[in-house]
């Protein structure tokens, strides 16, 4: 299986996740306490640095207090 990575993909999701977080006004660094992860982390995810894991899009869905799909929903 060849992996291909599609940038326009990640940044098309990462702008979608900063725009739900910014709306909601929650700042990288409390979702990446609530992550239990390195806001660095988050900043990557949002700028489409990063192709994160389904593990990691499932608990900032849960620290934004969203469902998982809303983050996908940028289409």
């Amino acid at each position: 299986m060849r992996k291909t990575v599609d940038t326009k993909y990640l940044l098309r999701f990462g702008a979608n996740l900063k725009f739900i977080r910014e709306s909601k006004n929650i700042t990288q660094a409390q979702v990446a306490i609530d992550c239990d992860c390195d806001v660095s982390v988050i900043s990557r995810i949002e700028r489409g640095a990063v192709n994160t894991s389904l593990s990691n899009i499932k608990l900032i869905s849960k620290a934004l207090g969203i469902k998982t799909k809303d983050l996908f929903d940028f289409e």
